[in-house]
């Protein structure tokens, strides 16, 4: 998009390019998503800025009201195979906090200079810039939701010192942390969705477009392994939980199907919404980590109208994308997991959890392990695929990270001794490493489905034309 048309989105208020771009008013030093209800500005008054932290980097601060740190990612990380957005996925799933920008540089097999250039002249802001935006708004999310001491949460946040962790919120909101608090909308703390840690961090994870949380519930409930994981409650009002392990600690999550305000499954229904989330951390530094990998595991931040443009131009899509508007393609919470559970299927991954899942210290009903990890797989199985999938992943030959190359990862998967076939590859391809554009293996596909095949062979699963 110009700044023509950007400015016409803002103009009318236009949600679907919320985390898309975002706007700033030199008359008033705030920065706003484009949907924001205020009074639209004057353009010679409006610049334009690729994300909040290139506008928080130009001395802009969050608008109050429509709080355009919240908004969903913009889909084009997700989408993007190139290392500004493999180091987008990075630095959302925290590499920078725990790693430093030397972490992420080697990650991605540059060196930090050149990353630190690459992300300036693209995004307009550095990794560590990013990284800032990313933990003030993890700062005010655990300032509104729990009752948690200041200082805890400055470094919960994963800042360095109560002092930085001030001076940012400050400059971000143009509040004190203790303002911030006050300042809980409704729905917030004032209405019961506020959480000490024992009882969990309450969240929204917000989306843009219609939702289909449907589909999304009846692969997770098809999918679920015991010990792990559990879909609860009659359709439409499911909930979904799962053990995690995070960087620094471990997690019992919990996300629900019915959808939050304005999250219609039609194409009449607002244009976003957000999906109910409970976290219960043993770390509260892996709050950050923890919801992106929610939000890679359903998809939250694919942009559904320009895939719905692309797929209901073809004839036999069509009529797939009318029915089912918004439709997700999953992803994964645990990229390794997903790999493993491809190859060995749900039966033989229930086995692996029970034969050496760690387990948790505090069970929750009926989730009472986390899925072992690739080294304790390895050491306990090494024959066969399951031994040489699991030793490739602990001795890094296959990278599924979010900051991994896909294109990289596909090679290393085919060189796993003894084989990986084909459709094992896609689904690790497709759900572990969140590629949009995953062709089923041995079939021809129209072009007129790229760059969104995935998606259409989730439309296609979902119609009953295909296999699951």
């Amino acid at each position: 998009m110009d700044e023509d048309s950007r400015y016409e989105a803002v103009r009318s208020r236009d949600a679907r390019f919320d985390g898309e771009f975002f706007f700033a008013v030199e008359t008033t030093g705030i920065y706003c998503r484009p949907s924001c209800p205020a009074v639209t500005p004057k353009r010679r008054n409006v610049r334009f800025f690729a994300t909040a932290a290139a506008a928080q980097g130009s001395g802009f601060r969050a608008c109050r009201r429509c709080r355009p740190d919240a908004v969903p990612g913009s889909a084009a990380w997700n989408v993007r195979a190139d290392v500004v957005g493999r180091a987008v996925r990075l630095i959302g799933d925290g590499i920078v906090d725990r790693e430093g920008v030397a972490g992420l540089a080697s990650r991605l097999g540059y060196s930090a200079r050149q990353v630190q250039r690459q992300l300036t002249a693209e995004l307009g802001a550095g990794p560590v810039a990013l990284a800032r935006a990313q933990r003030a708004h993890t700062a005010r999310v655990l300032l509104q939701t729990t009752e948690l001491p200041i200082t805890e949460i400055a470094f919960a946040a994963g800042f360095a010192s109560v002092r930085q962790f001030n001076d940012t919120v400050r400059a971000v909101y143009a509040s004190t942390p203790s303002e911030v608090r006050a300042a809980a909308p409704r729905g917030g703390r004032s209405s019961g969705r506020t959480a000490t840690p024992s009882a969990g961090i309450p969240l929204r994870l917000a989306h843009r477009g219609p939702y289909q949380a449907g589909a999304v519930f009846d692969l997770l409930a098809k999918e679920a392994v015991p010990g792990i994981e559990e879909v609860s409650g009659p359709a439409g009002h499911r909930t979904y939980r799962r053990t995690l392990r995070l960087p620094h600690g471990t997690a019992i999550v919990a996300v629900e199907e019915a959808p939050g305000d304005g999250a219609g499954q039609g194409r009449a229904a607002h244009p976003g919404g957000w999906l109910d989330a409970r976290l219960h951390l043993t770390d509260l530094r892996d709050l950050t980590t923890a919801v992106q990998r929610l939000r890679r595991l359903f998809d939250l931040d694919a942009d559904p109208y320009a895939v719905d443009e692309r797929l209901g131009a073809d004839a036999r899509l069509a009529p797939l994308v009318a029915a089912r508007p918004g439709l997700r393609s999953p992803g994964a919470a645990d990229a390794d997991e997903l790999a493993v559970r491809a190859l060995v299927g749900p039966l033989r991954a229930a086995e692996l959890v029970r034969r050496y899942g760690k387990a948790l210290d505090a069970p929750c009903g009926s989730l009472t392990h986390l899925f072992p990890e690739a080294a304790v797989l390895a050491g306990a199985e090494p024959r066969g695929p399951l031994g040489a999938l699991t030793t490739a992943l602990a001795d890094g030959a296959v990278r599924l990270d979010p900051g991994a190359d896909r294109d990289e990862a596909h090679g290393a998967l085919l060189s796993v001794p003894g084989g990986l076939d084909a459709r094992t590859i896609a689904v690790i391809r497709t759900r572990a490493l969140g590629d949009p554009d995953v062709g089923p293996p041995g079939a021809d596909t129209p072009d007129s489905w790229r760059p969104w095949r995935s998606y259409a062979l989730q439309h296609l699963r979902a119609a009953g034309e295909l296999d699951q």
